[in-house]
């Protein structure tokens, strides 16, 4: 490799040690390609999820995948982090100069990932490399989700134990999706390279008890939609009958590890149909099983407060 990691003692070395210090079931410390980010926004407005797949082909030119979605999560947060998930909220009974004077800017899914490649372009240790990119945020005032999707990474949502939405992957050809990319290197100029423009949006109103899942494709070429809400409807009954302070944290938290534990073993099954397989067939593509991958997979539970 021509490049390596972001220095420990480096702003996005800091963040992603502490990312990745989050509490987890799963075995192994392997970072992979992948990367995410989970944030609060501006004055509790909402939470900010995403998820990156860094695309593996920039081995061969000795750049290392996994800078370049960690840089886009790490920018994605650091803009979530200053705005609102919806209208700034503003105490109507201030003077109009007081309510002038209130920080901030409502962001959507789009604009946090065409803010955050512009991050990574100015970031000098990523060299040349590209990934997949889904941004979803949460408005708590509302209970609306907005989202926007690049590429073959995407989300669920499941109410009711069924899947209500299933963000479409976004692919040039086969195996090949869109991509956001930096491309320093003039001979790589030929590369797949997308904008933030090309994201497919996605709006609706959250119920209480809807499940919203974030996925890279390591999960979505080797688990179908209705294995997916079996595992999180086993998961919840068993937390049904727990009362804790801290369960429904634990419940999506269990969620999250059961679905990348399920992902992984039967990625290597190779007498397994998978919706990788199947979407090879309809190319005319003999690919047998699942596809070996990083998975990542975020789980958020909705709950309406009185």
């Amino acid at each position: 490799m021509k490049t390596g990691p972001f220095p420990s003692d480096s702003p996005i070395g800091m963040w992603r040690d502490h990312v990745l210090s989050r509490p987890k079931a799963v075995d192994g410390s392997f970072i992979g390609e992948d990367f995410y980010y989970i944030q609060e926004m501006r004055g509790q407005s909402g939470v900010s999820l995403g998820v990156a797949d860094g695309v593996g082909g920039w081995t061969s030119t000795g750049d290392d995948p996994s800078l370049f979605s960690q840089a886009l999560m790490y920018h994605a947060h650091r803009y979530s982090k200053t705005s609102w998930a919806g209208e700034p909220e503003i105490d109507p009974t201030l003077e109009y100069e007081e309510r002038e004077n209130v920080e901030g800017w409502e962001l959507k899914p789009e604009e946090c990932m065409e803010l955050a490649h512009g991050g990574v372009l100015r970031e000098k240790h990523v060299r040349n490399g590209s990934s997949t990119a889904c941004i979803v945020n949460l408005n708590a005032s509302s209970g609306i989700l907005r989202a926007a999707n690049l590429g073959d990474s995407g989300f669920c949502i499941i109410r009711s134990s069924a899947v209500i939405h299933e963000q479409r992957p976004q692919t040039h050809w086969f195996n090949c999706p869109k991509q956001l990319a930096k491309i320093s290197d003039w001979r790589l100029r030929s590369a797949v390279e997308d904008t933030p423009r090309d994201a497919d949006k996605f709006e609706t109103k959250l119920r209480d008890g809807d499940i919203i899942i974030l996925f890279t494709d390591g999960l979505s070429d080797n688990v179908f939609m209705p294995e997916l809400v079996s595992i999180c409807a086993l998961v919840s009954r068993q937390f049904s009958e727990q009362s804790s302070p801290n369960m429904e944290d634990v419940q999506v938290q269990t969620m999250a590890d059961r679905i990348v534990d399920f992902a992984r073993l039967v990625m290597h099954q190779t007498k397994r149909m998978s919706p990788f397989q199947a979407s090879a067939a309809r190319e005319g593509i003999h690919y047998p099983g699942g596809k070996v991958d990083d998975v990542t997979v975020l789980v958020a539970l909705v709950r309406e407060t009185p």
